[in-house]
Order: C-alpha cells, then sequence, then structure tokens
C-alpha cells in the first residue's frame, strides 16, 4: 500500500486503535471543535480523515496536514473514547509519516541545528535576554497596555515571563547537596524552557528537593526531552534525543529522574514505548521510564519538612493536559498547593481542560489559540484568584498572555514556587 510514491506507512496507522463507535463524546471534550463546530475539526472527523489515508483513499496533502496541526494534543479524546481509539495518537503518528514522505526543509534546519544543541539553543535566546536587560521590553509593555501593538504581537510578546539574566543550565550547580541528613539521590531533568526562560521554577525546585533531604545531581549534558520533535513529525529525532538522555542519566547512576515540566515528563515516561521495538535500547528505556517521577508526584511520595512561613493568597491551579492525561497526576500538585498555611486554594472551573497553548499553537493557530484561551482566562476571572500554578512552561506563557490581554492582576507561578516561597518567608 503507497503513500505519495513512496511506500511509507506506520504500522500504528493500520491497528485497531482507528477503531471508533462515532459516538460523538469526542466532541464533547475537544476544545477545538468546541470553537469552530466543524467535523474535521473534531477527534472523530480527524479519525475519519486518517483512516482515508492509511487505506489509500486520500492523498496525504497539505490540506489534509493542516487538519492534522490544528489538533492541540491534549489527549481529552482518548481519555474518553469508548472503543479505544487514540486519535490524538494517530494525529502525531501521520504527521511523523509525513515527514518520511515529503519531509520540510525548516523542520531538518530547526530540529538539526537548534534543538538538539543546547548550546546553541542558549545563544538563539540571548536577543530575548537583550530586550529584557536594556529597557526595551517595558517600552514595549506600555504599547501593549495603551493598545498600540497589534493583537498577535501583543499576545506573542505578552507571553514571555521575566527572562533571567543567564540560562539557568550555567548556573545550577551539576550537584546540589541535601541541606542535613541525606536520604535520596535524584537526578533532576533541567528542560529547555526551564532553563532558558522559567530558571525561577527550576531553581525553586532544586532548593525544595534539598530542602527535604535530597542529594540533587543535574546532567548539563542532557538534549531536549523530544517532545517537540514528535509533535512536528521527527520522531527519528526524538528517538535520537531518547537514547542520548537515557545514556546521560545512566551514567549519573540516579535510580529517580525528577522534572519539573508537565510536557518533558509526559516524553520521558514514554520513552519505553518510544523505543519499544529497538532491540538494543527497549529494556533501558522502559527501566528509565518506570523510573521517571514529576516533581509534585514525587515530593508527595517522601516526608516533607511542614513550611512555616504563611502566605496568606487566593490561589487557584490549571491542570496542564501533559501532566493530568499524559501521566495521569492531577492530586498531587494540589496537596502541594494546600500544604501551605494561609493559602484559600480554590478549584478552578475546567481546570483540565486545554489553555489553548498546545506547545506553540498561538503562534501556528493564533485565533484559534486565543479563543480556547479567552474562556479559560473567563474562568480565572471568575474565581477571584490571585495566584493561578501550572506545572508547564507553555501553559505558563498562554497565562501570561491571556492575562496581560485581559489586565487581569494574577501571578502565574510553578506550585513548588509556592512552596518554596513559605520555606523561605520570600516575598513576589
Amino acid at each position: 500500500m503507497e503513500k505519495d510514491g513512496t511506500g511509507v506507512l506506520s504500522h500504528k496507522l493500520l491497528n485497531d486503535k482507528r477503531n471508533c463507535s462515532h459516538c460523538g463524546l469526542c466532541l464533547v471534550v475537544c476544545p477545538t471543535y468546541r470553537e469552530l463546530l466543524t467535523e474535521t475539526a473534531s477527534p472523530r472527523g480527524r479519525l475519519a480523515l486518517i483512516n482515508q489515508a492509511a487505506s489509500g483513499g486520500l492523498h496525504i496533502s497539505s490540506n489534509l496536514m493542516e487538519q492534522m496541526y490544528q489538533c492541540f494534543g491534549c489527549m481529552a479524546c482518548d481519555e474518553i473514547c469508548p472503543a479505544g481509539a487514540e486519535p490524538s495518537g494517530l494525529v502525531l503518528e501521520l504527521r511523523n509519516v509525513r515527514e518520511k514522505t515529503n519531509p520540510a526543509v525548516w523542520k531538518k534546519l530547526l530540529f538539526n541545528g537548534l534543538v538538539r544543541k543546547p548550546d546553541i539553543m542558549e545563544l538563539a535566546s540571548s536577543p530575548f535576554r537583550i530586550y529584557e536587560r536594556i529597557g526595551l521590553r517595558r517600552l514595549v509593555g506600555l504599547a501593549r497596555k495603551v493598545n498600540l501593538l497589534p493583537d498577535r504581537i501583543s499576545d506573542w510578546e505578552a507571553m514571555l515571563p521575566n527572562i533571567p539574566n543567564r540560562p539557568l543550565r550555567q548556573i545550577l550547580p551539576g550537584v546540589a547537596e541535601a541541606k542535613g541528613e541525606s536520604h535520596y539521590r535524584v537526578g533532576f531533568f533541567l528542560g529547555c524552557m526551564q532553563s532558558l526562560f522559567f530558571g525561577r521554577g527550576s531553581a525553586a525546585t532544586v532548593r525544595v528537593l534539598t530542602r527535604n533531604g535530597c542529594t540533587v545531581l543535574t546532567p548539563k549534558d542532557i538534549q531536549c526531552c523530544g517532545m517537540p520533535s514528535v509533535s512536528y513529525g521527527r520522531q527519528d529525532l526524538a528517538k535520537e534525543q531518547a537514547r542520548h538522555n537515557i545514556s546521560v542519566f545512566e551514567h549519573a547512576n540516579v535510580e529517580t529522574i525528577l522534572t519539573d515540566c508537565a510536557t518533558c515528563g509526559s516524553m520521558l515516561k514514554s520513552y519505553a514505548d518510544l523505543l519499544e521495538d529497538d532491540q538494543i535500547w527497549s529494556e533501558r528505556a522502559a527501566t528509565f521510564s518506570r523510573n521517571v517521577y514529576d516533581i509534585s508526584e514525587f515530593l508527595m511520595k517522601i516526608p516533607l519538612v511542614k513550611p512555616q512561613h504563611r502566605i496568606e493568597r487566593r490561589v487557584t491551579y490549571h491542570d496542564p493536559c501533559h501532566l493530568r492525561r499524559g501521566q495521569g497526576v492531577w492530586k498531587e500538585p494540589r496537596s502541594l498547593l494546600g500544604l501551605v498555611d494561609g493559602v484559600d486554594l480554590i478549584e478552578l472551573v475546567e481546570a483540565d481542560w486545554c489553555c489553548g497553548s498546545g506547545g506553540s499553537q498561538l503562534i501556528g493557530h493564533y485565533s484559534l489559540s486565543r479563543k480556547v484561551m479567552q474562556r479559560k482566562i473567563d474562568q480565572l476571572k471568575n474565581s477571584g484568584a490571585e495566584v493561578i500554578a501550572s506545572g508547564c512552561p507553555a501553559c505558563q506563557m498562554q497565562l501570561n498572555a491571556g492575562i496581560k490581554r485581559r489586565g487581569l492582576q494574577v501571578k502565574v507561578i510553578h506550585p513548588v514556587e509556592l512552596l518554596d516561597w513559605a520555606y523561605h518567608g520570600m516575598r513576589y
């Protein structure tokens, strides 16, 4: 069976995960369908297109792939499907097939030349640090407040957090000793976005771990977790990144690997599936994935020192899709927030609904992403929260954009940051 004259087809596009009973339950939970109300914007519609492509009845065209890239990958459809179909996973698989049959030059340049090389990523991000340091961002912020910028440019700029002067990878020690007696020796996977833009949150993660009896090893030679590569059809590169990262942590001699990024954690835990057909790496990947924990998941497994400082704030929580559905972790972050005296923890309506980020959807599908984001910000405003916590940098950036657009006085943080403040009596 041939596709576009190449004969490249994935077995995952031909297995029983494409079965669909047409019940329509996925329509109820899909953020893109809720906004567009078209069948092709639904998981059921995308699955029908994938079936046609896999059976040879539909050409894998640019128009077809636009429907695939419009998917946010929130996995809500996978979770609710009674037939066991996996629309979001098959969307990624068709993207992978497309890159095998008709690779995009820009993706090769981006992923081979940038994403897999931390040093180059740091160099490429330096204009953002200069932009913040010389005060230009303050001027742009004023222009945004008085509506002098186009909406798209304004939202893109508003996504950026306060950018650190240096990437955290250059500052964080390779080994952070436990405060007092060491009970755990853990490896910390410092993600790309955390190092480049969210260093404050990851630095807090290491402080909280050492405060609770952990010796933390942070390898500096890891590569990107591989999720961007998978999302843009470069599964071949994701496998290379997985092998590299597994090897790095094997040499670090740690049994537990922690991450404070929902997306990284979801990807690291999926290395076992990614490399299951690799005779050399499958067992090593399975062992690695079994030992990966989200930071909130790990902290709630060990005895925690009670924070001594109160934080009198009204706080709510947004579930990253890659944490709640990708890893099944949703109680633990709330439990962490609840450990801090003074916190008034409010459950956000539709807390587990996608915020519209999808990694880069505010850039790739701006109008649709913004519509989904607006609903999330509506719920945030109605909650009356002063702080919203979320363990995903992409979600944090999306929330930042929505909050600034609406002019809300709400702080966006990682849940562990709140715990860190309560340990050290920090002000923000």
